[in-house]
């Protein structure tokens, strides 16, 4: 495993690789041959700095550089030029911020061209902003209080669960279809950014800011997930062109389009600025962009089979929600979600997740590093079975062969983002959030509380790991004919004896939790977390 946290450059095979990879297939000849590099892009005061690099001046009309500031859904030279400098192998362009104007520039790329002929050609590659914090004036402390997570059950948010269980994180889902509104629906909550007046439904914000609240004062960090089911007659223009007309609960978020890119800016500034803590209702700290999205047709639709072209969408998506929310609250986190099928699909129409992983980080290498997080789902596999520390042989490796990535060898996701070319611009392991995992009790309830223990003891003897968030509070009724029974409550509202075992974990009181799991495991379960020792069974499920 590899345990090192130096800080290393940009590395140029992998920024070459991302602009071939995403000026797509067609331009890759093109893209090779392109000799001026845009090394970064940050905030200086009002202004953006760019810094910019030729391995080889490109012939020009008039020997100069000219820098265009796109909007994520254009491509090449287009509009006006932002600004231009004489060409040489190493120079600095200079141009406006314009923060919170029509011309705003936070979360445009940037591209250099040359004019030769008389038409203007691109002979860089694209970048973003990559410090859009130094903006934020609604900043607040993180609550890191622990990685102790649940998903809560709505109905039950006012209970006394989350106290007695000593839950620090909560998981949750905002669906941005519903947040957004029009301005003629009663008390519409309008905010003016970028020059625009936008307007978000008062009922569901009214809903998200007494959740938010609620958890917060219990001193409870919040995970959002950001999620666009496509309802309604003013989000649908938030469904990406090539996810029209899809059957799935969640969509790809439309960065196609001028109004919805937009809409979007807005939708993250507004969320980042209200939920800062600084505004009386609450305060979320991590946000995650989407659910599992390496599975395209379950979770982020698009009717678009090329990995290149999903990546390509959800990157622009990610680009706008960290710029536009770190450029609120400096210390939000924004997450990159991701399934549990490393190397094997259960299906034909999602993608591996670490193909998904590896393709996300060479774009965010190429077009500029920010400090972007991981959402992982460890579920065991298939997701019934229930032994979260005995799992099918067939499924779960000790190495990166791994079909699937549970909690017996999520040592190896670790090991794997611990690598120089996943490490953040400040040259740290990214965070890392078991954003969802859970542990069904269809087969036995002993099964789920020895799993409920492996799997946080587990998260908690890596220090990476930074959130440990349990599916789910409640048994929903449509999962437990699937034999997926993972809440700690039965759907009467009955405590599991996995309730009781969750509750001493992480307390005085968890050496009875560890002496209880060992017994039912036959094994002592420290000695099994501490020597790293992953067992497993012939077969691919549940006995």
């Amino acid at each position: 495993m590899l345990y090192f946290r130096k800080k290393i450059s940009m590395m140029l095979l992998a920024a070459a690789a991302a602009l071939i990879l995403f000026f797509g297939a067609s331009n890759a000849a093109e893209a090779s041959v392109r000799t001026v590099a845009i090394n970064s892009a940050l905030i200086s005061g009002t202004n953006v700095v760019c810094q910019i690099t030729a391995s080889a001046v490109p012939a020009s009309d008039d020997g100069l550089y000219y820098v265009f500031a796109n909007e994520v859904w254009q491509d090449g030279p287009t509009g006006n030029a932002v600004a231009a400098v004489a060409a040489a192998p190493a120079v600095t362009a200079v141009f406006p911020l314009n923060y919170n104007t029509p011309d705003s520039n936070l979360s445009r790329k940037f591209l250099v061209a040359v004019k030769q002929g008389g038409k203007l050609v691109q002979v860089s590659n694209e970048h973003y902003i990559t410090n859009p914090e130094a903006v934020a004036v609604h900043t607040s402390p993180r609550m890191n209080v622990g990685i102790k997570g649940l998903l809560p059950d709505a109905a039950r948010i006012n209970g006394t669960d989350y106290k007695e269980l000593g839950i620090q994180q909560i998981s949750y889902n905002m669906y941005l279809d519903q947040l957004v509104s029009a301005a003629n629906v009663p008390g519409a909550i309008p905010f003016g950014y970028n020059g625009q007046i936008y307007y978000f439904d008062p009922n569901t914000v009214a809903m998200y800011d007494i959740v938010v609240t609620t958890f917060n004062k219990q001193g409870i960090a919040i995970n959002m997930v950001l999620l666009n089911e496509g309802k309604g007659a003013y989000g649908k223009h938030l469904v990406h062109p090539l996810a029209k007309g899809g059957k799935c609960p969640g969509y790809a978020i439309n960065v196609a389009t001028d109004q919805a890119v937009d809409h979007l800016k807005a939708i993250a500034a507004f969320l980042g600025q209200r939920y800062s803590g600084k505004n009386g209702v609450g305060q979320i700290d991590n946000w995650i962009l989407g659910n599992e999205i390496n599975a395209r047709t379950s979770w982020w639709y698009t009717s678009s089979s090329s990995l290149d072209v999903n990546v390509n969408i959800y990157a622009k998506a990610f680009r706008i929600f960290y710029n536009e929310l770190k450029g609120m609250n400096a210390n939000v986190r924004l997450y990159l979600s991701l399934d549990q099928e490393w190397n094997r699909k259960s299906n034909p129409g999602s993608f591996l997740s670490r193909e998904y992983l590896d393709t996300f980080n060479t774009c965010m290498l190429g077009e500029g590093n920010i400090d972007w997080s991981l959402a992982f789902h460890p579920y065991n596999a298939p997701l019934y079975d229930p032994y979260a520390w005995n799992g099918p042989a067939n499924w779960v490796k000790t190495d990166l062969s791994t079909p699937y990535m549970t909690m017996q060898n999520i040592h190896l996701l670790v090991s794997y983002m611990q690598q120089p070319v996943f490490l953040n611009p400040a040259g740290q392991v990214r965070s890392i959030a078991l954003s969802e995992v859970g542990y069904t009790s269809s087969y036995g309830l002993e099964a789920q509380e020895a799993s409920v223990a492996y799997g946080y003891l587990k998260a908690a003897s890596l220090p990476d790991i930074d959130a440990f968030i349990l599916f789910r509070q409640t048994d929903a009724a449509a999962e437990v004919t699937q034999r997926l029974a993972m809440g700690l409550l039965d759907p009467a509202g009955n405590r599991k004896p996995a309730y009781e075992i969750y509750k001493n974990l992480g307390t005085k009181n968890e050496g009875i939790a560890r002496a209880r799991a060992s017994q039912i495991m036959g094994m002592d379960i420290t000695q099994m977390i501490n020597q790293g020792i992953v067992l497993t069974r012939p077969g691919s499920g549940a006995r």
